[in-house]
């Protein structure tokens, strides 16, 4: 028999929680509610809530005129305000306050390196073309330096993208890897960088990590359920393989297999910031029940 723990601390971070609970809330009073981008990056929740009436559209043409609009936890750019104030659009702003947070630091850091003609650069650790990054470029009209991983800024430095001679203040994404950022932060440190380091990482996912790689040690085989589009999943399921070389990746209980799988083993089924929690026990479950 498999024994099988879910760890404690997956499933969905407070700014999902919140969103969705919101998006909930609104369709159960029978009106249309239309969300800019997927609220959340699990195709299991996607779903579950567009039976409920949640519509997805990646851009606000997309939207009727006079609708209402569900701003995600990843936050919005300030265009994106205009534009539906433009479009008589109603909106519900379910940016997560640590994201709010920073954009807001990242406006007064563009304000402090710019000021009396100064030209310090703005530096964002994070995925190019993810939704939180595009909202924090948009505070300062695209005028950072996305930085994924070392190679990148290894890149950057020597084309010049980066300019060493001038002031730098370095964000991180809210989901990212905190040993990541210290590496690439150490990096510029190296190269003499004048260097402000921000502490951006939210405090609920840098604490996952080390609680993450404890649970991935502790168990023979560990399932990781993800979304396909999750950042952060991919971050974490990547920690899980460095701990535990027996780590998969699924999207639920479809994608199991029992050759992966001998009797008496332990099991750790885990997740990311984006993953439900029905989700997790759903894939528990039917661990429990497969015939070896």
């Amino acid at each position: 028999m498999l024994r099988v723990e879910i760890d404690p601390g997956s499933g969905f971070c407070g700014g999902v929680i919140r969103a969705i609970k919101k998006a909930e809330e609104y369709l159960s009073e029978g009106y249309s509610l239309y969300s800019l981008g997927a609220i959340v990056h699990n195709e299991a929740e996607l779903s579950r809530l567009r039976e409920r009436g949640l519509i997805t559209v990646e851009s606000l043409s997309e939207v009727p005129e006079g609708e209402t609009v569900l701003i995600r936890a990843h936050g919005e750019p300030p265009s994106t305000y205009r534009e539906a104030s433009a479009r008589h659009l109603t909106v519900i702003d379910c940016s997560c306050p640590v994201v709010l947070q920073l954009q807001r630091r990242i406006r007064e850091a563009y304000a402090r390196l710019h000021k009396d003609g100064s030209r310090g650069q703005i530096i964002i650790f994070g995925r190019v073309g993810h939704a939180e990054v595009l909202g924090l470029m948009g505070q300062v009209e695209g005028d950072a330096l996305v930085i994924e991983n070392v190679l990148m800024l290894e890149e950057a430095l020597r084309s010049g993208k980066i300019d060493l001679s001038q002031p730098i203040e370095i964000f991180s994404q809210t989901t990212k890897s905190p040993s990541e950022y210290a590496s690439i932060c150490e990096m510029l440190k190296a190269r003499g960088a004048r260097l402000t380091v921000h502490d951006t990482i939210c405090a609920q996912v840098a604490t996952r990590h080390e609680r993450l790689a404890f649970f991935a040690a502790s168990h023979d085989v560990i399932l990781f359920v993800s979304g396909r589009s999750s950042s952060n999943g991919k971050v974490l399921s990547d920690l899980c393989r460095r701990v535990n070389p027996r780590t998969y990746l699924i999207g639920g209980a479809g994608d199991l297999d029992a050759s992966w799988f001998t009797e008496g083993q332990s099991v750790g089924v885990c997740g990311a910031t984006s993953t439900p929690k029905w989700l997790l026990e759903e894939v528990a479950s039917t661990v429990r029940n497969l015939q070896l």
